[in-house]
């Protein structure tokens, strides 16, 4: 194998692996996005969970026992 040979397979090995990494990078912001979204809809189903265990909390405790 010459060497322009040896250089040419390299550049395009090259060319080969900078296109994976971009598209692996593409990949990976896209997650990155989704895993963010869930974030935030998780930390609003917490609050509003939190909202809802409160308001069903101080019903309670206002609310006489059954038995009085």
């Amino acid at each position: 194998m010459s060497l322009e040979e040896r250089v040419n397979d390299l550049e395009s090995r090259l060319a080969f692996q900078d296109d994976t990494i971009q598209a692996l990078n593409d990949v990976l912001v896209q997650q990155r996005n989704v895993v963010d979204r869930l974030q935030q809809q998780m930390a609003a189903l917490l609050k509003r969970h939190e909202e809802l265990v409160g308001q069903f909390e101080s019903v309670e405790e206002e609310a006489p026992p059954p038995h009085y």
